[in-house]
């Protein structure tokens, strides 16, 4: 199925069945940003902003 029929088909669902579908669209949006920053943390792409994070806790520019 390609991006044209998802469209058509989604356009031909009962309003709460179109309701259902966004529920669950909505979720598996948040399961794959949740995997992409295990990801970037893995790869260490947040290691300089932990790093400056810890720094000034430790001289208590935060809380």
């Amino acid at each position: 199925m390609n991006i044209t029929e998802l469209k058509t088909a989604v356009k031909q669902l009962p309003q709460n069945e179109l309701a259902e579908f966004v529920e669950w669209f909505e979720e598996f949006q948040e399961s794959l940003w949740d995997l992409q920053i295990e990801e970037d943390l893995k790869a260490g792409k947040f290691d300089l902003l932990i790093r400056q994070a810890e720094q000034a806790f430790s001289e208590g520019k935060c809380r």
